[in-house]
């Protein structure tokens, strides 16, 4: 009886497709790479043609063993990791570690790819194999190779150049630099002040809203009206060609004798078509999971695998989307015909097609054998599965089905009346209304903009004719100021980077997650915020690598990545096309000094020293400083609070910081009471003791009374720990997190096991003090018994070393 064994990559798909195969096949899963290029330098060479040296993935080595002991007995192997770039170079890479112990002998060995993880999907995949594709290995060791040399060269500089932890990616940084310019327009943004005047009408019982269109025969635009002068003047004047009374004050209700009419000049209805979207790709699925679901694109990916490999739905485990990692809106004909089957069974034959809608793929290397992403059966049913699906697992299947269902059915059609009317010759406004005449795929599914379409059918305009004249009620002219860009969203962060051609579908989940992983930005209210790390190191590479950081630049390399996954490029002469460029620029920029990189930025002169205030980024994040190292009195320093930047303080929110330590006067037993901050956060002070601020205490603003609450719960806290005290505190025996301690307030001693805590005399404590090790300092160093100096400043110190 033959044996075939068949690798994929995770145990979950490995499972579910172990139950369609039969006693005949024998599945097993990489857990994901197996090797990868040896984490140091000469891991890839560009004087052997960019030869790469591969080592083991550690974690993964028991499951190589394991697979290759399985090979021995096996009469074929089938290859079976993700259909993309990274799947086919898993399996090249398994191929040459099975070769390199020898197990294959003569075997065949096939590769075969599942887009669904159905019973018929894998059956027709095995029955129908291929070789390994040279093209899609070579494409993904490009980019590894890329990777690789871009991190290898960038990072070493930006840790000798700013500081030590820091990285550069190929992807990543022009990724960083579009979150930094935005926030820069945002700094830069002057808001201006425009109007607009609005009509209060009624007619036949409906009250409506006309919107100024034109004044005194010109257009109105956005700045036409941009003070509130003229927007009273205006008023005033439309008022009185409208026959109502000009001295009302601007958006007054309008007494009924006082009241003038506009005249109906023009009533326009059209009708429009809204089509339905594409089936979704990996960055439109991430996109609107970001908007409606409020998921983040790793979170997305993660639970869109898990539905692609396999959930017990009750009638054993199944995958129920198709694979979801795809640049194509494709879409089989088989599964085009289960909509439709579907739509007409579900909604009715007049919300399908006359034929099949067809979408066009917009990326230039999307490969058609994929599909969009799509539910493996339209019949299952979100509501059906609910029972068997995680909370997020269940919302994102009904995101894919109801996206899916909706891209096969017909348009919605939408009323619209659109009607002008005119106070005298001065002026016309216009008013619109429309009503969803068929909502057609709506009933199933809203994007953004088909959510506003809704809801203008809220708008509807009573019967006018031309002629008519219509009551005014009220004129109401309001201010308005324009707003700066907003900053980017996960969702909008990879529309953005999907337009510029920058990445990839895999790729936008682990450029979000390393951004925030390196302290390069914060998201705040779902929206990213560039760090002072993140703006130095943006500037680093704009000034110094800025054709690598370059929009047009990464997309073209993109294509030329691309271009060799289609065979249509080799891949060395286009890593030496990179490669020798930008190796002279890093040796080039090897001796730009760090000062230049780092250069302070001025903020002015203290008042009370005359000494010059800079602001800049040390090695424990952003600081200001006042003085210089060549002055006779030492610099001092001060960290920047939570929201500030470098980039944008000022010289008085500057000197504020220096207000630190904070004298609050003494505790009621008498002990002097202060506030500071410190290396592990700020702090209150009292006597030789100190208690933490919680989160919502302000160390610059925080006031004596509820100091005294955060000392009393400290005290609370030692005396439940406390076990004996010596010296009126002085020495004490204290219950610690690994047992019983001593500690004199410097130095602390464990409480030997074969003695009691409780029994320990005031000698025998003194003398495991004693006994004890000083405590360690930063860089394992032992501190001296220096007097302890106030925590923001002693930091900064080093900070600005």
């Amino acid at each position: 009886m033959a044996h075939h064994l068949v690798i994929v990559e995770s145990p979950a798909k490995a499972r579910t497709i172990n139950k369609y195969l039969g006693k005949d096949f024998e599945v097993m899963a990489s857990y994901g790479h197996v090797r990868d290029l040896i984490a140091k330098e000469g891991a890839v060479d560009p004087s052997r043609d960019f030869a790469m040296q591969y080592s083991l993935v550690e974690r993964n080595a028991k499951q190589v063993d394991a697979i290759a002991k399985a090979t021995r007995r096996a009469d074929s192997v089938y290859l079976a990791t993700d259909p993309d770039r990274e799947g086919e170079a898993i399996s090249w890479h398994l191929l040459e570690l099975l070769r390199e112990r020898g197990v294959l002998d003569d075997k065949p060995v096939h590769r075969v790819v599942f887009y669904e993880i159905t019973q018929d999907a894998i059956r027709d995949a095995i029955d129908h194999p291929r070789g390994l594709s040279d093209d899609l290995v070579d494409a993904q060791q490009a980019r590894r190779a890329l990777d690789y040399l871009v991190g290898f060269n960038l990072s070493p500089l930006l840790w000798r150049k700013i500081t030590s932890g820091l990285s550069a990616g190929r992807v990543q940084s022009p990724a960083l630099r579009m979150i930094v310019e935005r926030e820069k327009e945002i700094e830069a943004f002057v808001p201006q002040e425009y109007w607009s005047i609005e009509a209060d009408l009624n007619s036949a019982g409906t009250d409506f809203t006309g919107r100024l269109q034109q004044l005194d025969g010109e257009k109105v635009e956005q700045f036409t009206i941009n003070n509130g002068e003229t927007a009273e003047s205006a008023s005033r004047r439309i008022l009185a060609a409208a026959g109502a009374d000009a001295s009302a004050a601007p958006g007054e209700q309008l007494a009924d004798e006082a009241r003038g009419e506009l005249r109906v000049t023009r009533v326009e209805k059209k009708q429009r078509r809204r089509n339905p979207a594409a089936p979704f790709i990996t960055s439109t699925l991430q996109q609107e999971a970001s908007r409606k679901l409020r998921f983040s694109a790793q979170q997305t990916m993660r639970i869109a695998q898990q539905l692609y490999e396999g959930v017990d739905t009750g009638n054993g485990t199944v995958g129920l989307i198709t694979y979801m990692r795809t640049d194509s809106v494709n879409l089989s004909q088989e599964a085009i015909q289960g909509l439709r089957s579907l739509i007409e069974a579900r909604f009715g034959k007049d919300k399908l097609p006359a034929s099949p809608n067809q979408y066009r793929t917009r990326a230039k290397n999307a490969q058609e054998a994929h599909e969009g992403i799509r539910p493996t059966d339209p019949e299952r049913q979100p509501e059906l599965l609910k029972g068997h699906l995680s909370d997020d697992q269940y919302r994102l299947y009904d995101l894919i089905w109801k996206r899916t269902v909706a891209c096969q059915m017909i348009h919605a059609t939408i009323d619209t009346v659109s009607v002008d009317l005119a106070a005298g010759s001065t002026a016309s406004f216009r008013a619109t209304g429309s009503t969803i005449r068929d909502p057609g795929f709506m009933a199933v599914y809203k994007e953004d903009g088909d959510d506003r379409a809704a809801d203008a059918s809220e708008r509807i305009l009573p019967p006018l004719e031309e002629g008519d004249q219509i009551p005014l009620l009220a004129l109401r002219p309001e201010q308005h100021f324009t707003e700066p860009p907003p900053r980017y969203s996960e969702a909008s962060l990879v529309r953005t980077l999907e337009e510029y051609g920058i990445g990839r579908p895999s790729t936008y989940a682990s450029i979000i997650s390393t951004l925030q992983a390196r302290n390069y930005v914060t998201l705040e209210n779902r929206r990213f915020k560039p760090t002072d790390t993140g703006r130095v190191v943006t500037k680093f590479l704009t000034e110094h690598f800025d054709r690598y950081v370059d929009y047009e630049f990464t997309a073209r390399l993109e294509d030329r990545l691309d271009a060799i996954s289609r065979g249509e490029s080799e891949w060395v002469p286009v890593l030496r096309e990179f490669w020798d460029p930008f190796h002279e620029r890093v040796e080039e920029k090897q001796q730009v000094s760090r000062g230049e990189v780092m250069k302070a930025r001025e903020l002015g002169t203290d008042p009370e020293s005359g000494r010059p205030v800079t602001a800049r980024l040390g090695r424990y994040g952003p600081f200001v400083q006042i003085g210089t190292r060549e002055d006779e009195e030492k610099p001092r320093f001060a960290s920047l609070r939570p929201g500030q930047s470098i980039d944008t303080i000022g010289l008085d929110e500057a000197l504020a910081l220096f207000t630190l330590p904070r004298d609050l006067g003494t505790t009621p037993e008498g002990l002097p009471l202060s506030v500071n901050i410190g290396r592990f956060g700020p702090y209150v002070r009292f006597g030789d003791q100190f208690a933490s601020l919680k989160k919502d205490d302000d160390p610059y603003t925080i006031e004596r009374d509820r100091a005294l609450e955060l000392v009393e719960e400290k005290k609370e806290n030692i005396a439940r720990r406390t076990i004996q005290s010596f010296d009126d505190g002085a020495l004490t025996v204290m219950k610690g997190r690994f047992g019983p301690y001593v500690t004199d307030g410097r130095k602390r001693a464990k409480v030997p096991k074969d003695r009691e805590a409780e029994s320990l005399t005031r000698d025998e404590c003194q003398a495991l003090v004693d006994e004890a090790p000083e405590p360690k300092g930063r860089g394992g160093k032992r501190k001296t018994a220096t007097k302890r100096r106030g925590g923001s400043s002693s930091r900064r110190q080093s900070a600005g070393s």
